[in-house]
């Protein structure tokens, strides 16, 4: 494997993982084996996945995940740990900081080109030792490079976490306006069905076609909408067979009725001609305005309706007669429209911050990445990370 910097400062060299490193994998105790009250964390592909009475390991040490789809990701153990079979341990020898090290893992050296493996990716301690690294010569330097990124880390992340409590902020001021406008609203209880059609879209599950029809599931019903993206196709025939069941329009409501996602609702907002599965269908109607019916079915006061209402075991549902009965805050068209009005301008400036905070989020990570880069081409200076940092505060 190549390293990434094309020329290295002078005080640095090069050299393996297998030369400057011990790695291996302990001996891996089953589930059955693990104590729920036991005195030490047991470390697997994705940290603490039990606890044992015994340790195998009494000092902090570098893992790297050697098998499953996490395979190749950084973690920690804590001291006095049991470490599993599924995490190598990387023990640096005299001329590697372990610190330094475990940066260099997590965002500089690439271990993907040595997983091999489709149902099961893995990465052996074979494949790990040709794995070529440059570092600082001296110890000294590697400890002010871990100092540097320590500090720089430390501000990211304080940064990030101010970031998402921003993001998760603009999301419930939303969602408690939305809750207080219905509540407020002193509309008559009317179920669904009383007020407009609703049907649902097949459970069959028709043969695909590489070109035809769309087809429909809940999981394109999303937060954003409706989306298309990655459905299947089925043939004119299939079509309508199932249109005649469930037909499909421009202003239609489409409700997720299973799964993990159940309840979830969007408006058909485009004229494309698909077919439904698992899928309710709130036709739209001149007795409601359908952003009115949108907005409150995405309420928590309907989403917890959809969780009481909803049978099954470990694919839950909810079934069409509950549906048809959903209980439904009804006010005049006017003010229906007015609510909408209010709410659809707050859900654009409510999405216009979150757009603003996933924007920070992103940022941040390709200022960590940035970061590492530059300290392991030897070009981490102190004032450039703090003029970076500055200009990231939120």
């Amino acid at each position: 494997m190549k390293i990434r910097q094309t020329q290295l400062p002078k005080d640095w060299k090069i050299g393996s993982l297998g030369t400057l490193c011990e790695m291996y994998q302990p001996k891996t105790i089953s589930k059955k084996e693990m104590i729920d009250d036991g005195d030490y964390p047991v470390y697997g592909a994705n940290g603490i996945i039990g606890r044992y009475d015994k340790y195998n390991h009494e000092e902090t040490q570098l893992l790297i995940t050697c098998r499953g789809a996490t395979c190749g990701s950084v973690n920690i153990s804590q001291p006095k740990s049991w470490i599993n079979g599924n995490a190598m341990v990387i023990k640096p020898k005299e001329e590697i900081n372990r610190r330094f090290l475990e940066y260099m893992f997590r965002g500089y050296v690439d271990l993907s080109n040595i997983i091999t493996g489709s149902a099961q990716p893995q990465i052996t301690r074979q494949s790990l030792e040709p794995v070529r690294i440059s570092y600082p010569k001296n110890l000294n330097e590697q400890q002010r490079i871990v100092s540097i990124l320590d500090h720089c880390f430390e501000a990211i992340d304080k940064a990030k976490a101010n970031a998402e409590q921003n993001l998760q902020n603009a999301k419930e001021l939303f969602e408690s306006y939305l809750e207080n406008v219905f509540e407020e609203s002193n509309g008559e209880i009317i179920e669904l069905n009383k007020i407009t059609e609703v049907k649902d879209g097949t459970h069959d599950s028709p043969k695909y076609v590489k070109e035809g029809i769309p087809f429909v599931t809940q999981k394109n019903i999303r937060l954003t909408g409706l989306t298309l993206e990655d459905t299947k196709f089925i043939n004119d025939v299939d079509h309508e067979k199932f249109y005649k069941r469930s037909n499909v329009a421009f202003g239609d409501i489409l409700i997720s009725m299973i799964g993990a996602n159940r309840g979830m609702a969007a408006i058909v907002d485009n004229e494309i001609v698909f077919s439904i599965k698992n899928v309710g269908l709130i036709k739209s109607n001149k007795n409601i305005n359908n952003r009115y019916l949108l907005h409150y079915l995405l309420s928590r006061k309907a989403q917890q309706y959809v969780k009481d209402a909803s049978s099954g075991g470990a694919q839950e549902f909810i079934g069409l007669t509950k549906l048809r009965a959903f209980p439904i805050p009804i006010v005049s068209i006017r003010k229906q429209n007015d609510i909408v009005s209010k709410l659809d301008a707050l859900q654009t400036q409510t999405q216009e911050l979150q757009s603003y905070y996933q924007t920070k989020l992103d940022d941040l990570e390709e200022l960590k990445k940035s970061i590492l880069q530059k300290a392991f081409a030897g070009e981490l200076k102190t004032d450039k990370m703090v003029e970076e940092l500055e200009e990231i505060q939120l």
